[in-house]
């Protein structure tokens, strides 16, 4: 296995500037996920690295080896695609062995490699199938299986399971999980799913416009958030913003809004406080806002007025407008409120995060 170094890593096409001065350093059999909206630069980083984009500026470093110039057959990586890239008149046996027969391995070896692959992934009984007589959750298998065979030193993933239905996602992403844990081996993976991210990565890359936002463990993110992109790309449903303005109440900071005002932690008032009079953007995740009790303290509790309510099963979602300013709350699944009924919120005050207007950094 090896870690993956990447310094100062640039891509241009013409005009467009798709990758920016992105320093990464993915350590040894760590599992790192590159997760962004479309157009950020995900799947481009991912390519460099494969060697199937070259890269306008910078360097590429593989265990110790800088692999700027190599082809991708000499990169000792292997790459598992959103469409699965099976040869249809091939059998399973045969798409997964192709690798190892273009590089002239013994038939004996090749046969071992595809039988444990094959046993690693519960696909031993498909290996005489053509790839049409195959679900798609199948396909993925082979093609992962494939990758697997060439024992690479990194297993580089492009969005494998988006062509996948919802439930299977799922399924995959556990066993991709699983696989992982039992490979050990340096994997890149590139997905738009935030959730897919968290799930998956043992740290997740945010990336936006070709520039890398914030680079962390998922709960990291979660908790900790750069800047308010971030904060609004991890977590679903979205984190909820306000814009709102901060003031002095009597030694009190408060932020405030038409039909809104909550009290500044005590942790984040002193930093607040240079912000007195301007405005700022609140945010608060919708599982930190829920139905106010006697418990609640009054500066942390606010009325709103029920819009849409979504059950969900296990939770409910509460679309709600307090004054001029509309938030999403889960609650619980025993919650009764009906549309345009008034319900008294409160939020978990020590999970309040605010971001500044102009750079949108965290405060």
């Amino acid at each position: 296995m090896a870690q993956v170094m990447l310094k100062d890593l640039n891509k241009k096409y013409d005009e467009v500037h798709a990758v920016k001065d992105v320093n990464l350093h993915i350590r040894d059999k760590e599992f790192v996920v590159l997760v962004g909206p479309s157009g950020c630069g995900k799947s481009t980083t991912l390519r460099m690295v494969a060697g199937l984009e070259e890269i306008t500026g910078g360097e590429i470093h593989i265990g110790d080896r800088m692999v700027n110039d190599l082809p991708p057959k000499d990169r000792d990586i292997a790459m598992v695609f959103q469409n699965y890239a099976l040869y249809p008149h091939m059998t399973v046996y045969d798409n997964m062995a192709f690798g190892l027969k273009m590089r002239k391995f013994p038939k004996n070896e090749i046969e071992q490699r595809v039988r444990d692959a094959a046993q690693l992934l519960g696909i031993q009984e498909l290996l005489k199938r053509k790839p049409r007589q195959l679900s798609g959750g199948q396909r993925q298998r082979v093609a992962v299986g494939r990758a697997i065979v060439r024992h690479p030193q990194v297993f580089l993933f492009d969005e494998p399971l988006s062509n996948l239905d919802a439930k299977l996602r799922v399924q995959m992403r556990v066993e991709l999980k699983r696989l992982h844990d039992r490979l050990e081996t340096t994997a890149i993976y590139v997905t738009h799913d935030q959730v897919e991210a968290m799930t998956l990565g043992d740290r997740v890359v945010v990336m936006k416009d070709g520039w890398i936002q914030q680079v962390g463990e998922p709960m990291e993110l979660y908790s900790r958030p750069a800047n308010k992109f971030v904060a609004g790309f991890i977590g679903s449903p979205a984190m909820n913003f306000v814009d709102v303005t901060i003031n002095d109440a009597g030694g009190s900071i408060t932020a405030e809004t038409q039909g809104l005002r909550l009290t500044v932690p005590p942790a984040k008032a002193a930093t607040l406080r240079a912000y007195k009079g301007q405005g700022v953007t609140l945010g608060v995740r919708p599982e930190d806002v829920h139905v106010a009790t006697a418990a609640d303290p009054a500066p942390y509790s606010f009325d709103t007025t029920v819009d849409v309510v979504e059950p969900l099963g296990s939770e409910i979602l509460l679309d709600v407008r307090a004054g001029s300013a509309t938030l999403v709350a889960r609650v619980e699944p025993t919650v009764r409120v009906k549309v345009h009924e008034s319900v008294r919120l409160a939020v978990n005050a020590d999970r309040l995060h605010f971001f500044d207007v102009k750079n949108e950094h965290a405060i």
